[in-house]
């Protein structure tokens, strides 16, 4: 996310590293490489150079205390100023009415009958909604039967007219039929176009005004940079949207629409795509986003993704488990299943400080696990939950059953032998300050 502009930013910052004092030559200097690199990343010009200018006034305006360096003063003013440029805090979707009414538009491509599925999820099962996806793009083939199959997916229901191509109409009429069963939040996926037309947007319009809906998202593909922006403009003035949806943010994304929109249409970025799975659906955090830009990692996100997937009961179980030495392959099977559900391997790794750059060029796959899950799962119950009666013939058979050799075996037993040892000594605080005393240099 954003890579290309985290790297050319740290180089353009390192123009400061090691001067004494702030100078409106060194400050100069270094804000035309980060007003180059913003340009590079699709930034509107105007949007970079209003940025640039305001960081400069005010690290000209401040004087630098003896502890902090003019880059590390510099580093401040951008990432503050980088926050404001994205809005500054988080707006999240209005859910008031009775049923809320949210209304999907974008362009055709941007990922907006996908993103309706998103938010389903996200509404069922983050804010305890019952939510109702309206299919009204009566254009597209296949588009009906691809929200039906999200909506499968998600267990919520989609609401359709067959053969009825008056997408006016078949909004007021799954209104109507949340009313009736008690669904309090509609979600209407509208058609798109390959771009903007006079056709598409009377429609949208008309929808608008035959349901006043609550809520207007605007659906927008991250990685068409500038084409968004000018995009999200035109689709501004005619429906005045509430907010915008920046989809693919996992991909290879210049940055350009994230940092440039909410300047050019004075509107808030509320969600961001970030992965294809239906649960890949984030509340945006200016704050956070300027983070990960900087390089400084995004660590709340990271601790939340988490806490999401974190079970009181097996965490307590778990805990007695491994204080007893009790922790088997079983339970550290279940663990990774977890590990996996707090979404894309890299991505999490990229928001821990100093952790995204480390490992920028280095190609980390979701199937990161699959050697390890499969060694686990070629072996039985008993083997599982006892990995002590592991002989070599056991081992053997392990190794062939999941494609893989007894040294991969081994390894695997090893490192789990280590960490379990590591684990049971971190629960029992006697046993490691015993150890700490051991050391030398810690006696008292």
């Amino acid at each position: 996310m954003f890579e290309s502009l985290s790297d050319k930013l740290e180089r353009a910052f390192k123009v400061l590293k090691g001067e004494g004092r702030v100078t409106e030559i060194n400050v100069a200097e270094t804000l035309k490489e980060v007003r180059k690199a913003l340009l590079d990343a699709d930034v509107n010009y105007k949007v970079a150079k209003q940025f640039t200018d305001t960081v400069k006034e005010k690290a000209l305006g401040q004087n630098v205390l003896t502890a902090v360096s003019p880059g590390q003063l510099l580093i401040k003013i951008a990432h503050d100023e980088l926050k404001d440029l994205m809005g500054g805090e988080k707006v999240e979707v209005d859910l008031s009415g009775s049923p809320t009414v949210i209304l999907m538009s974008g362009l055709q491509g941007s990922g907006k009958t996908t993103l309706s599925g998103k938010l389903a999820n996200f509404l069922k099962s983050k804010k305890q909604k019952q939510p109702l996806l309206v299919a009204c793009d009566v254009y597209r083939p296949a588009a009906v039967d691809q929200l039906k199959v999200l909506g499968e997916q998600i267990e919520v229901p989609v609401f359709a007219e067959v053969g009825n191509n008056n997408p006016v109409d078949i909004a007021r009429k799954g209104i109507e039929f949340a009313k009736q069963n008690n669904r309090n939040v509609v979600i209407i996926d509208t058609a798109g176009r390959l771009a903007v037309d006079e056709q598409m947007m009377d429609e949208i319009e008309a929808i608008k005004n035959a349901i006043r809906p609550n809520e207007i998202l605007f659906v927008v593909d991250s990685m068409t940079g500038q084409d968004a922006v000018n995009t999200a403009k035109a689709f501004n003035d005619r429906l005045d949207f509430n907010g915008v949806v920046l989809t693919k943010l996992d991909g290879d994304t210049r940055g350009g629409a994230a940092l440039s929109i909410k300047s050019v249409v004075n509107k808030p970025i509320k969600f961001v795509g970030t992965g294809e799975k239906l649960d890949a659906l984030d509340i945006f955090y200016p704050e956070r986003m300027a983070d990960r830009i900087l390089g400084m990692g995004d660590i709340v996100s990271l601790v939340e993704r988490a806490q999401e997937q974190f079970d009181e009961v097996e965490a307590a179980k778990l805990e007695k488990k491994i204080a007893k030495n009790q922790f088997n392959l079983e339970d550290f099977y279940g663990q990774l299943q977890q590990i996996k559900k707090m979404g894309n391997m890299k991505d999490l790794l990229g928001m821990i400080p100093g952790v995204g750059k480390a490992i920028r060029d280095v190609d980390i796959s979701n199937d990161s696990f699959k050697q390890i899950e499969s060694i686990i799962l070629s072996m039985t119950v008993q083997e599982r939950q006892q990995p002590a009666i592991l002989s070599g013939s056991r081992r053997a058979r392990i190794a062939k059953g999941s494609g893989t050799t007894v040294q991969d075996v081994n390894r695997l037993l090893k490192q789990f032998e280590d960490m379990r040892k590591m684990m049971k000594m971190m629960t029992n605080k006697d046993q490691a300050a015993k150890m700490m005393r051991s050391m030398p240099g810690m006696r008292r």
